[in-house]
């Protein structure tokens, strides 16, 4: 299995009193199809994955591997603090189906670079396909351009997610640096993934709520439709740059999912928070210019 092309981290729907909305997960990831994605993630920043009990990710892996089918690899998120948990959470999602694992540094302590090699060599030990997730202004924790190459030794690590910014030169110094068969891939809601992708990433996973208007541009990308593709993409940056507010991203990627017909709520899990009616408004004019269609 090998992850490549646009990957989508999925919003978790809840219902209104803060539970699981499983069928508004399963329409979600149905979109995510429809929509051209080449593989979907969970339990990452977009996801609230932070806000979810075991419970939750057991439940959450099992309805999206029934809903995919196989179509589609599926990415489980790994965010625990410590290499036991981490390794726990590993050994839940591999056991659970997932193809691969999509995994954070342990952050409470920051670790060195040798303990961080011994984390990543653990965690891939589950039985996944690991993927590292370099985002140092979540977690705090650096990792160098060399030490992402040390880790693209290890058994089992087999990608990275570039989340350093500015992150398309990091892109082009890891791609020089790795086997051609180890994947770079963006992050930051694909703020500048065409830059990613200029540089050598194959992939990008962005929030889930503009799949469908993503995936062509990328596509026109691939083509060789390099004015194009930029033109397309200035288009969706107002949306891009407003889901990444710090604290509100996931209330607005919740929001325009709503807006769009795939989920009932926009509800949100504390820390997290519900949009202010002056954020709205700025939402508001947002998705009035880019005249955002309702999902299909």
């Amino acid at each position: 299995m090998t992850l490549s092309g646009l990957v989508p981290v999925l919003a978790t729907p809840f219902t209104p009193d803060g539970g699981l909305d499983l069928p508004g997960l399963r329409r979600l990831t149905e979109f995510q199809l429809a929509a051209g994605a080449d593989g979907v993630a969970l339990f990452g920043m977009a996801s609230e994955g932070f806000a979810l009990t075991a419970a939750d990710r057991e439940v959450i892996l099992a309805a999206v591997r029934e809903t995919v089918a196989g179509a589609v690899p599926v990415v489980a998120g790994v965010a625990a603090t410590s290499t036991v948990t981490a390794l726990e959470q590993a050994r839940a999602a591999a056991d659970g189906g997932a193809d691969a694992l999509m995994v954070l540094p342990p952050f409470m302590v920051r670790p060195s670079a040798a303990q961080l090699v011994d984390f990543y060599g653990t965690v891939a030990g589950a039985g996944c396909e690991v993927m590292v997730q370099d985002a140092p202004g979540a977690t705090g924790v650096t990792m160098p351009e060399s030490l992402i190459v040390e880790l693209s030794k290890l058994d089992g690590v087999t990608s990275v997610k570039v989340e350093a910014p500015p992150t398309a030169p990091k892109t082009g110094a890891v791609v020089r640096g790795v086997d051609p068969a180890f994947a770079v891939f963006g992050g930051q809601n694909a703020l500048f993934c065409l830059e990613e992708y200029a540089a050598g990433a194959i992939g990008t996973m962005p929030a889930c709520e503009f799949t469908d208007l993503l995936a062509p541009v990328l596509a026109g990308w691939a083509a060789g439709r390099r004015a194009d593709a930029h033109a397309a993409f200035g288009r969706l940056l107002p949306l891009i740059r407003f889901g990444m507010q710090p604290g509100l991203a996931w209330a607005v990627h919740k929001e325009v999912l709503v807006r769009r017909g795939l989920i009932a709520s926009a509800a949100v899990r504390s820390p997290a928070r519900d949009l202010d009616a002056a954020t709205l408004a700025g939402l508001d004019e947002v998705l009035a210019a880019l005249d955002l269609p309702e999902a299909p």
